[in-house]
């Protein structure tokens, strides 16, 4: 691919701002009134013109004016973010760190709030995934009396979500049994991923004989099938986010677009890409993730506790969005969300 030049960048990042403010092909007039780029229309026809053989912007139709394409979008972007040119009004900045503070310290409803406070600045539909299971911390296992031989089993993460269900053992046992059987747990696995605790109690049911405790390797098994296998996909209908109905959309768009975050497809490839680097990335026409989405863009960011990766915030516009304000609104919003997160 052939470097562009500055004056091409100049005319190309002209083009961009000019449809990205007036929705509308871009000619050499309205460039030469619009920016200071000291070229007469005729020189930016040519300019035009090659950055049309490239593959950055495109013609509607004869005599119309440029479009830039998916290609010069991503360059856009990628200067965008390569550059470092990016900015956030200080206001800004401090309503989106003010609106999460003030949520209690409850994971769940803190992510929520981060995907409402992008949709409400960025006037798109903004959406967000919980952790992923397997990297949640455990915090803490109770096994409760039921009846007879029946016993609730609660397993609490270090975010405060909790699981339980009730089990059966094979005899009946006091609440004195199970409360050591409880510790003799916890101290084994409390702070440990749920992969890791998985990966623990497989290698100890395999050497079961190493176990002495008939009660425990009836628990670690039972502990085995309340905890979440790593293909588990449950964790997507944790999925939140606000359907501030964009007005760039039209109501099939919508429909699209709200299809697609119900399938879950669209979810494990979006989990699947935010996973593999950390920060903010954008994904610029979506076909490759889903193809009812090829007009649309995500600007996305990683959200961390404590400095481990934990999901993702985002938001999903037209392809001619505002990426400046866009990755900006999202990558605070995302270190915000961080910060609130490692306070818990």
């Amino acid at each position: 691919m052939s470097k562009l030049d500055i004056r091409r960048k100049e005319i190309l990042w002209a083009i961009i701002q000019c449809h990205i403010d007036l929705n509308i092909p871009v000619g050499s007039m309205l460039i030469a009134r619009r920016f200071p780029v000291g070229l007469s229309p005729a020189t930016i026809r040519n300019t035009m013109a090659k950055l049309e053989e490239m593959g950055y912007i495109t013609q509607p139709h004869t005599s119309a004016g440029r479009l830039p394409t998916e290609k010069g979008y991503r360059f856009y972007v990628d200067t965008l973010i390569n550059e470092q040119t990016l900015s956030i009004n200080s206001n800004l900045t401090k309503e989106l760190s003010d609106r999460l503070s003030i949520i209690s310290q409850d994971s769940d409803s803190l992510i929520k709030e981060a995907a409402r406070t992008l949709s409400l600045f960025s006037c798109y539909l903004a959406i967000a995934t919980p952790p992923k299971i397997e990297d949640i911390l455990l915090k803490r296992i109770k096994f409760i009396k039921y009846e007879n031989k029946k016993v609730l089993a609660v397993i609490i993460s270090d975010d405060g979500v909790v699981k339980n269900r009730i089990i059966e053992l094979d005899k009946i046992y006091t609440q004195k049994h199970l409360d050591m059987a409880s510790n003799k747990l916890n101290c084994e696995f409390s702070g440990l991923t749920i992969k890791k605790v998985r990966e623990k109690i497989s290698y100890q049911l395999y050497k079961e004989k190493t176990v002495c405790d008939q009660l425990v390797t009836n628990l670690l098994c039972l502990c085995n099938v309340i905890i979440p296998p790593e293909n588990d996909d449950s964790y997507l209908n944790g999925l939140s986010g606000t359907s501030n109905l964009p007005d760039f959309a039209t109501m099939e768009q919508i429909k699209e677009i709200l299809r697609a975050i119900e399938d879950k497809r669209f979810m494990l490839k979006l989990l699947q890409l935010v996973s593999e680097s950390k920060g903010t990335q954008v994904f610029v026409g979506m076909e490759n993730i889903f193809p009812t989405m090829s007009e649309l863009s995500m600007v996305v960011s990683t959200y961390s506790k404590n400095k481990f990766i934990s999901g993702a915030v985002g938001i999903i516009g037209p392809t001619r969005m505002n990426y400046k304000k866009m990755i900006s609104i999202v990558d605070h919003t995302a270190k915000a969300l961080s910060q609130r997160l490692s306070e818990t």
